[in-house]
């Protein structure tokens, strides 16, 4: 995936500290290159070391990588450009030969071609075939030793040299345009570095520094060796995604180039339009089951108006240490908004990684048709705060994140997770030092209906007025939550202590014990 935007508002200084390293960097990239290419099939690693540690000298280490990789791609590139060449000269081989064997004018079919239609044009035919057959001995000699032919700025563009008035271009032009392509100032992304690229960074807010090589460093206007240029980068596609991967520290890589447009009269100050392109690679999602997902626990999440609680639970469904509260604001800008739900849920998977937790479980909330008057009726204040709940950005953005990370997200049923949470788990969870909020409880609840546990900690001991009177005192809820979550066992009608009809107390009470439907296994990663 690659996506570009112009750097506007450069000044003339930027634009000549960018010329400087870009052509600096070009040097030491063609010298590199040409060692590269004398190697052939005899290149190894101490080999590419010993090339990194060279341009070092004359760079920095991460310019030099990526300096040594550039041209180690360019050289297998043009390694398998001569292999696609040589299979096609061995198929145009093949069919001319053929052709010459058939007699002239003779029919072919859908499968075999016939023969030529003429003695001219057998003839024509024939000479190509010496020359196809010349051409093709030459490429496997090349091919067998290892040897390739690459130009850097590219062989069309050279080629144009020798025919300026056919491709309508100055030498003066064409000279800028060979200087451009041969510059270099790309830099390829690094996992777990900050925002992804060391050697050309660039910030949420579309900041845009460079790492100066070190003949250059006097050049700097940051501390570290630094240049900061003055315009601003913002990417209109897909822009979302790619400052997901920055707040999750993931790899991108940048190229800064010049597009100079031939035949376009540009004034002293207008030499071209600067480019930035960010690019990156997508992984393929690994399926897991849901058990392999829990093997380590579960952090529980509950989705509020101004922040996301969540807790942690163990494999038996058992809170660990704190909660952990992670906030937001959305008042103010689109973009204010989504930053502040990126940087929450950066914050989350931060924490679910260094706690070793491969699954997050949250509630598959929707409010998209059910905010309205209607099912509210008038109560403003509720339907205020669920219009404020970012829930489907949430949800799509902690999915897309999560897959970056390698996390598995759950969503479960969000039915009276509240209410049972706060009944359940608030007052046994509290303690002096430790106040535990009803959201706190929630995300407990949610945690526990993702492995499958039920919500309550234990059954209701029955009243002494009944015939098993001090029988079971203490019975443990059963792993039931995709079923039914009951205060007692069933028993037939014919039983002595059968229940008796509902009352309205009694449909009051079971009528939130009904869970509506086990965890939904949004997206797994592996």
């Amino acid at each position: 995936m690659a996506v570009r935007d112009r750097l506007k508002g450069l000044t003339a200084r930027d634009e000549q500290v960018l010329r400087r390293v870009g052509a600096h960097l070009g040097v030491l990239a063609s010298r590199d290159l040409a060692v590269r290419c004398r190697a052939g099939l005899e290149h190894s690693a101490q080999a590419w070391a010993d090339r990194k540690r060279e341009l070092t000298l004359e760079s920095s280490s991460r310019w030099a990588g990526a300096i040594t990789k550039a041209s180690h791609d360019q050289w297998a590139l043009a390694r398998r450009c001569q292999a696609a060449h040589i299979l096609s000269l061995e198929a145009g081989i093949t069919a001319i030969a053929h052709r010459l064997a058939q007699p002239i004018g003779a029919k072919g079919s859908k499968k075999v071609p016939g023969g030529y239609r003429s003695r001219q044009e057998w003839h024509a035919k024939k000479r190509r075939l010496h020359v196809l057959s010349d051409r093709l001995e030459r490429e496997r000699t090349d091919y067998e030793a290892g040897r390739v032919r690459v130009v850097r700025g590219g062989t069309r563009l050279a080629r144009a040299r020798h025919h300026l008035a056919a491709a309508q271009l100055s030498e003066e032009q064409w000279r800028e345009r060979w200087q451009a392509e041969r510059w270099f100032l790309q830099a390829d992304g690094e996992a777990g570095k900050r925002y992804g690229n060391e050697t050309i960074r660039l910030t949420p807010d579309g900041q845009v520094s460079i790492k100066l090589p070190a003949p250059l460093a006097h050049l700097a206007n940051a501390a570290h060796g630094r240049y900061v240029l003055s315009a601003r980068v913002r990417f209109a596609h897909r822009g979302q995604e790619w400052a997901d991967r920055i707040d999750a520290d993931r790899a991108v890589a940048y190229r800064i180039h010049l597009d100079i447009q031939p035949g376009v009269a540009r004034s002293r100050r207008d030499s071209g339009r600067w480019y930035l392109t960010a690019s990156w690679q997508h992984q393929t999602t690994a399926i897991i089951p849901l058990r392999a997902a829990l093997a380590s626990g579960v952090i529980g999440v509950d989705t509020n108006a101004d922040h996301l609680a969540a807790w942690r639970l163990d494999v038996h469904g058992n809170p660990i240490g704190n909660p952990r509260h992670f906030g937001y604001d959305l008042t103010g800008t689109a973009g204010h908004r989504d930053a502040q739900v990126r940087h929450a849920l950066t914050r989350l998977l931060h924490w679910a990684r260094k706690c070793g937790l491969r699954a997050i479980a949250v509630e598959d909330l929707d409010f998209a048709a059910e905010k309205t008057r209607e099912k509210h009726g008038r109560n403003k204040r509720f339907r205020r705060l669920i219009s404020g709940m970012p829930t489907g950005k949430l949800k799509a953005r902690l999915t897309s994140m999560a897959q970056a990370a390698g996390i598995s997200v759950i969503a479960v049923d969000p039915a009276y997770t509240s209410r049972w949470g706060a009944q359940h788990w608030q007052h046994p969870l509290t303690n002096p030092k430790r106040p535990t909020s009803r959201h706190d409880a929630a995300a407990v609840a949610i945690a526990r209906r993702a492995q499958q546990h039920p919500i309550r900690r234990r059954t209701t001991p029955p009243p002494h007025d009944q015939s098993d009177r001090m029988g079971h005192r203490t019975v443990q809820a059963e792993p039931c939550a995709a079923g039914r979550e009951e205060t007692r066992h069933r028993t037939p009608d014919h039983a002595h202590d059968a229940p008796g009809p509902d009352t309205a107390r009694t449909r009051a009470t079971s009528a939130p014990n009904t869970v509506r439907g086990a965890p939904v296994q949004l997206m797994f990663t592996g």
